[in-house]
């Protein structure tokens, strides 16, 4: 069984006829004798959808209760049981109640068109993924329910539901899309007319660009190749030159006069690198063509006007405009130029237009010769091998008693030119198959001494030596360029997949990146140089090598990075060919600057931010945890202090005791909050000695009630290398905070083992545990985890024990105790060499 087809109808608003046209369009299919169902569709109780239903045959939906409300939708199985020819189904977008088959009404659509049932369904242009954003820009709200673009393209049909903004107002003031309670609201807020204008040009637009679509899919499945001039296209053909600009302008005035024409601005390079083109006055013509709301585009060809016309054919252009050329006149002797040659094969189907400029007949540059990439060494050598070479051949053959034959010498010389051609090149290969042919004729073919030929064999041994001297090095030079492209090509892949690998890996080490470069170019300093504004001096972003450049304009080579940043190198000037990849290290190392700001802003932003919320707790705290024992304490004293009341002594002593109890609370929230802040400034200097465990955990149970605390500490334990201090605070915290929460059925149990070089404290209670969740949660500043009631602490006491726990070089966790409750586990270094000394206490004690 085939897919089915689905067709959607595609509207710019609500109330726009979406669901009455797909059930208009069911009518004339049932009438057809079609099997067409109505598996979803919601009418919104509006009287003239209402009534389309009427004749069409509804199936059954699917209920499901959610949060003690009970919600319809469609029910899939019901549809595919039922399989019908044609199903309706409204709302593609519409997210379905938890507990549905699918999340989204498109994946329910998706199964039906998989069981070959074709789909007609309804969705707004608002409900598209991808314009999300531009609708909210627009509308001022977000649209909740989403359906992927694709799911829509991918449509076989999409018919666009079209409706004026006057006319869609004039249908909600009759009350034919809202109830006459919302209708005000509707026509003030999501209905004005300017909301109902964008959203319809949004619409359009975004049907006009899958008929494109369609038909170049169409144009391409058929092979044509001839531009049908549906819609004006105009190709721009860049140099790199200056005149680009004048050329860019000239087509957006062009275009302004037909609406919904394209700019287009191409630039093309040759496949070897070999350019004159200026990187920097591209970037700054990309930027004119992408203000103008053209597109900018780079292809590789070595044909240029062949790969031109390609381009513009390709993109169903109607219109390429050139600039004049460049060239004086002598340097015509090289071709009729691209203007010609564009202009006489374009055909029928394209309109060439030739615009003047500045910089016609100043010249241009000739392009960069094979020789500058052989070197001069190589060059050198190929022309002695290829001139001096045969010369030197002939002496030694001609003094030879025994000559070896006309034959064997023309193999020789042949020799000789095709290393001329592996050295050289194809000039001095030339060369030499020139001299070795004239010195086969003059000392070598009867008569000697002369440039005749009396043997007609010995004519044509000579006619094609150098046919084939020429050929062979003719075949030798193209294949030494296509080993050195490939030997290139080869290099840059490297270069570029290490720079695609660090954006993966999110490398943002700058200097180390600039380091590359300077590597990888030779270069003796490299730097990134950027500004404000054209008017403001440059200034280093960072730099790598001795003596980096302050300025482009004192670099051998810049690679400008948009308008205001370059990449400046200093120690040689750089072929054309280097230039691609160094503008992909230079893009890279912008990105890498941003991202290193972006980081430190975030990280800037964090603190600032955690910063606020400590403070905020902290006034929290003062006003509350730290008012409440300062009250308590008042009242006492005030009431002793009355002289109109007689206090008995156990009076007096409950009220000294309130007093004394609230200055042990105020002690210790102000030890915390200083203890707090001392670890958010760095403050916290531990000093680290050995000592044994059972020497500092006694002396922290001293604040708990006796009998809530089982303490078990091995006499074998190793000594640890702590502060003393900082860890009587840390277990005086955890142990408080688990007895604290601890039910009171069993004690809380402290007990320690050592494990390699660690040692473990486990504090264990049996409350009712912290969810994993929340299990880090709770040593952060001022949390308190459930219904812990106010006054009970500022919520420091965990968050101040994990820091002195990691400035000592430990750690504190949090796991769940087997069975129910909460286990603190503080791990500590055990001394180097550690041995334990005599208990003063028993091993087992209860506190």
């Amino acid at each position: 069984m085939g897919r089915g087809i689905l067709r959607i109808y595609l509207g710019a608003a609500p109330g726009v006829g979406k669901t009455y046209a797909m059930l208009s369009e069911a009518h004339r299919r049932v009438e057809r004798g079609t099997d067409c169902v109505v598996a979803f569709v919601e009418h919104h109780d509006r009287p003239r959808t209402e009534v389309m239903l009427h004749g069409l045959e509804l199936l059954p939906r699917r209920e499901l209760e959610y949060r003690g409300s009970v919600f319809t939708e469609m029910d899939v199985d019901a549809v595919l049981e039922r399989a019908p020819a044609v199903a309706l189904v409204d709302e593609l977008a519409h997210t379905n109640v938890p507990g549905s088959r699918n999340a989204k009404r498109w994946q329910d659509v998706e199964e039906l068109l998989r069981a070959g049932i074709d789909v007609i369904s309804t969705v707004n242009i608002q409900h598209l993924e991808s314009l999300g954003d531009v609708v909210e820009s627009i509308t001022g709200v977000r649209q909740r329910e989403t359906v992927p673009d694709e799911v829509v393209r991918r449509a076989d049909q999409i018919e666009l539901v079209d409706m004026s903004p006057q006319a869609l107002r004039r249908r909600m003031a009759h009350g034919n899309i809202y109830r006459p309670d919302k209708m005000d609201a509707a026509l003030s807020n999501y209905f004005r007319p300017g909301n109902l204008t964008a959203l319809r040009e949004l619409a359009l637009l975004w049907v006009a660009d899958r008929v494109d679509e369609y038909l170049q899919q169409y144009r391409g499945e058929h092979n044509i190749r001839t531009t049908w001039q549906a819609r004006e296209r105009i190709v721009v053909g860049l140099t790199g030159g200056p005149e680009g600009r004048t050329l860019i302008r000239r087509a957006s005035r062009m275009a302004a006069k037909g609406s919904g024409s394209e700019i287009l601005a191409v630039y093309i390079a040759r496949s070897d690198g070999l350019t004159s083109a200026s990187p920097k006055e591209l970037a700054v013509q990309r930027t004119l063509v992408e203000d103008l709301g053209g597109t900018f585009h780079h292809v590789i060809g070595d044909d240029i006007p062949a790969a031109l016309l390609e381009f513009a054919r390709g993109v169903n252009a109607t219109q390429i405009v050139l600039g004049s050329s460049r060239r004086k006149t002598w340097q015509y002797i090289y071709g009729p130029g691209v203007g010609a040659t564009v202009a006489r094969e374009s055909g029928p189907d394209l309109d060439v237009h030739i615009v003047t400029h500045e910089e016609v007949a100043k010249g241009r540059g000739l392009p960069m010769a094979r020789g500058a990439r052989l070197g001069r060494a190589r060059i050198i050598w190929g022309w002695l091998v290829g001139v001096v070479g045969p010369v030197l051949l002939a002496v030694v053959l001609r003094s030879m008693e025994d000559a070896p034959g006309l034959a064997n010498d023309v193999l020789l010389f042949l020799f000789l030119t095709v290393a001329a051609a592996l050295l050289g090149g194809v000039r001095p290969a030339l060369a030499s198959a020139a001299v070795g042919s004239m010195l086969l004729n003059y000392w070598f073919t009867p008569p000697t001494h002369t440039l005749t030929v009396q043997d007609p064999e010995n004519l044509v041994a000579i006619v094609i030596f150098f046919a084939v001297a020429v050929a062979v090095s003719s075949v030798v030079d193209l294949a030494a360029r296509r080993t050195h492209q490939a030997a290139r090509l080869r290099a840059e892949s490297e270069i570029l997949s290490f720079l695609a690998g660090s954006v993966l890996r999110g490398e943002t080490a700058l200097d180390a990146l600039l380091d590359r470069v300077r590597e990888t170019f030779a270069m003796e300093s490299v730097a990134l140089l950027e500004r404000r504004s054209d008017v403001e001096p440059w200034t280093c972003a960072g730099s790598v090598g001795p003596a980096p450049v302050t300025r482009p304009d004192d670099a051998d080579v810049d690679m400008p990075v948009g308008d205001n940043m370059a990449l400046a190198l200093s120690g040689r000037v750089l072929p054309a060919e280097d230039r691609r990849v160094l503008g992909a290290f230079a893009a890279q190392a912008a990105v890498v600057l941003d991202r290193q700001r972006l980081v430190g802003e975030a990280e800037q932003a964090r603190r600032l931010a955690e910063g606020n919320r400590i403070r905020t707790a902290l006034l929290a705290a003062v006003s509350h945890d730290l008012r409440t024992p300062l009250a308590a304490i008042k009242a006492a004293v005030s009431s002793l202090r009355s002289d109109d009341v007689a206090w008995s002594d156990e009076d007096e002593a409950e009220l000294l005791e309130g007093i004394e109890d609230g200055a042990d609370r105020l002690d210790h929230l102000v030890g915390n909050l200083l203890d707090m802040s001392r670890l958010q400034t760095g403050t916290v200097t531990p000093l680290i000695r050995e000592i044994d465990l059972d020497e500092v955990v006694p002396m922290a149970l001293g604040g708990v009630p006796e009998g809530s605390v089982d303490l078990d500490i091995p006499e074998t334990l190793p000594m640890v290398a702590v502060d003393p201090g900082l860890l009587e605070r840390v277990v005086a915290n955890i142990v408080e905070n688990a007895v604290k929460y601890n039910p009171g059925q069993e004690p809380v149990a402290v007990a320690a083992s050592a494990l390699g070089g660690r040692v473990e404290l486990r504090v264990v209670d049996r409350g009712r545990g912290v969810p994993d969740e929340a299990k880090e949660r709770i040593f952060e500043p001022f949390q308190r985890y459930g219904d812990a009631p106010r006054g009970a602490g500022v919520g420091l006491g965990l968050a101040v024990s994990r820091g002195f726990a990691e400035a000592m070089g430990g750690t504190l966790d949090a796991e769940d105790t087997p069975g129910g409750g909460l286990t603190m586990v503080l791990t500590l270094t055990a001394a180097p060499g550690g041995i334990r000394a005599e208990a003063e206490l028993p091993a087992r004690a209860t506190s």
